[in-house]
């Protein structure tokens, strides 16, 4: 006859592994999606303030005031679809999410917006 004495223990750290790997899943992402919200918000903001230089022009270009708000919201700016005569831009940004728990590669989350002003006419 064997004694079955310690199998309970064996089961129990196997339980709690597994509730640590979830718990660093969710951590991960939540993390994620909290960035992937900042870069949203980066690219909504570079998009306005691009569409808004170029309905009222200032002595700056379109992409570089892009660039300057993707900045402030901790994002970079990888695209901007500025075209001079039109008050509409798209842009495209970059946040790093950087190293997640469970996963060792450097992650980025992208966000694309589009914006348009509309200039009353006369």
């Amino acid at each position: 006859m064997r004694s079955e004495a310690g199998s309970a223990s064996i089961v129990v750290v196997a339980i709690l592994g597994l509730v640590l790997v979830l718990g660093a899943g969710a951590g991960d992402l939540a993390r994620v999606l909290v960035t992937a919200s900042r870069a949203q918000t980066a690219a909504d903001a570079a998009a306005l303030a691009a569409a808004r230089e170029l309905a009222v022009p200032s002595q700056v270009e379109p992409a570089s005031v892009a660039a300057d708000y993707a900045t402030r919201n901790g994002a970079t700016l990888v695209e901007c679809t500025c075209v001079p005569g039109t008050f509409e831009t798209e842009v495209l940004v970059e946040v790093p999410v950087g190293v997640l728990l469970l996963s060792s590669d450097d992650r980025v989350a992208t966000a694309r917006a589009r914006a348009v002003v509309e200039v009353p006419g006369p």
